[in-house]
């Protein structure tokens, strides 16, 4: 069940979840707000956390999925606005609805998205694509 109470409909993806399949797939889950199908290209043990942080606050899907919920539940939303692959990694462009716009490196393993670290321009996020 979704949190308006209908039944889970987004599509499942089976490993394995290419860049490709992730790029293809992030634009609409993010912008319709559709954690499901977020959850669906996640790893079971994703982290999430700022450039560098050896020890991310979110550690697996459930906390990664629990961390976007709390920003929804406080109002936070926004649109994607470029989704690009690089090698194994798929960047991501956001418009916040306070104006301001946030970048993501995705890592992509066999088993869905690995890490997301979350950056304040596209510089800094380019700057890590290579890494």
């Amino acid at each position: 069940m979704t949190d308006r109470g209908q039944a889970d409909e987004s599509p499942r993806i089976t490993p394995p979840i290419t860049p490709q399949l992730v790029a293809e797939h992030v634009r609409t889950a993010l912008d319709a707000g559709d954690l499901a199908a977020f959850g669906h290209l996640l790893s079971p043990d994703v982290h999430w956390g700022a450039p560098g942080d050896a020890d991310p606050p979110c550690q697996n899907r459930a906390q990664v999925l629990k961390w976007y919920e709390k920003g929804r539940a406080t109002g936070r939303s926004g649109r994607v606005t470029e989704v690009s692959v690089h090698g194994n990694a798929v960047l991501v462009g956001m418009r916040l609805n306070s104006g301001e716009d946030r970048w993501q490196v995705l890592r992509v393993g066999p088993d869905g998205v690995r890490d997301i670290r979350g950056y304040e321009d596209r510089a800094s996020a380019t700057a890590r694509l290579s890494l």
